[in-house]
C-alpha cells in the first residue's frame, strides 16, 4: 500500500478562481501523485491548467465543509512560484506541476513535481479528535462505495474520540458530518 497524505489541493478553474478539495496524495519516490475521482472539478482543472498547491492543515473544518458541501469559500492567497493559490491558513503547502498523466476509467493519475514548499506556522501535536474527524469526513465521501452498516459503525467509533478530545472547530466539524449523514437519502446511508 501506499503512503497517502491528506491534504487540501488548491486547483484553479476556468474561471482563475480557486477550488478548494481535501485530497489524499500519494507518494511515489520524490513525487506526489494527485488521483482524483472521475468526474470532479479537481480532475477537470488539472486537465487545462497542470499546477496546483498542496495545504496542510490542522483545521479539519476545511476537510469536513468541503465534503458536506457545508462550505468551500476557505480563504486563499497567491502562489508563490506557480500561477495558482495555496489556503491562507495552513501550517505548510507545496506547490506542484504536473509532469505525466496515467489515464483510467475512474481515477486518474497526476504524478507530479515540487516546485515550492513553504512552512506558515509551527505544528503542535497530534489531536486525536481531529484525527477522528478526518477520518469521518473520508468516510462520508465515500458513501456510494461503502455499506451503510459500514459507515454507521465508522461514526460510532469515531464519535468517541471527538467527545473526549475535541476543541470547538472539531465540534463544529463533527456537526457538519453528522448532518450531512442524516440527511442523506436513505439508499446514501
Amino acid at each position: 500500500m501506499p503512503f497517502v497524505r491528506e491534504s487540501i489541493l488548491v486547483t484553479m478553474g476556468t474561471d482563475g478562481q480557486a477550488h478548494v478539495a481535501p485530497l489524499g496524495l500519494i507518494e511515489r519516490g520524490d513525487r506526489l501523485v494527485i488521483a482524483p475521482f472521475r468526474p470532479s472539478t479537481t480532475l477537470a482543472n488539472l486537465e487545462r491548467h497542470p499546477f496546483a498547491s498542496a495545504c496542510y492543515t490542522v483545521d479539519v473544518r476545511v476537510f469536513a465543509g468541503c465534503v458536506t458541501g457545508r462550505r468551500r469559500d476557505w480563504p486563499v492567497v497567491p502562489a508563490e512560484r506557480i500561477r495558482g493559490f495555496r489556503l491562507a491558513d495552513c501550517l505548510a503547502h507545496e506547490e506542484l506541476e504536473v509532469v505525466a498523466v496515467e489515464p483510467d476509467e475512474l481515477r486518474p493519475r497526476f504524478p507530479s513535481r515540487v516546485v515550492h514548499a513553504a512552512q506558515h506556522a509551527p505544528f503542535l501535536g497530534f489531536n486525536r479528535a481531529r484525527h477522528a474527524v478526518l477520518e469521518a469526513a473520508i468516510l462520508l465521501s465515500r458513501r456510494h462505495l461503502l455499506p451503510t452498516r459500514e459507515i454507521e459503525d465508522g461514526l460510532g467509533r469515531l464519535r468517541v474520540l471527538v467527545d473526549k478530545t475535541a476543541g470547538e472547530a472539531e465540534r463544529e466539524a463533527w456537526g457538519w458530518i453528522e448532518e450531512a449523514w442524516r440527511s442523506a437519502p436513505p439508499e446514501r446511508r
